[in-house]
């Protein structure tokens, strides 16, 4: 899966206003880490996580790692803030965040 320009426009409009639902800190990637990954991906479609990692370099790794393990793509990195999207199987109109803002 890969975004065009638009759909990463579209994809950062959207998520300007999320907040960090989860927070990657210094227990590494867990099983239980990506579990809640995928859920979340899985209920929201759009996400913003919080990578706490001192260098840029870091983050990148980790950020990179997160989208392997999620099978999701980076639409934004900026500081230590990652918006991660996934397509849902079946979108939830109560959760998707792209769903609530379509519905506006």
């Amino acid at each position: 899966m890969t975004l065009t320009p638009q759909d990463r426009k579209r994809l950062k409009a959207v998520g300007h206003h999320l907040n960090a639902i989860l927070i990657f800190g210094d227990k590494g990637l867990s099983e239980g880490f990506v579990e809640e990954l995928n859920l979340r991906l899985e209920d929201h479609e759009l996400i913003k996580v919080r990578v706490n990692a001192e260098t840029r370099e870091d983050r990148r790794e980790i950020v990179t790692a997160l989208c392997e393990s999620g099978e999701c793509e980076l639409v934004q990195l900026i500081g230590k803030i990652a918006l991660l999207y996934r397509p849902a199987k079946r979108p939830n109109p109560k959760l998707s965040n792209l769903l609530r803002v379509a519905a506006r």
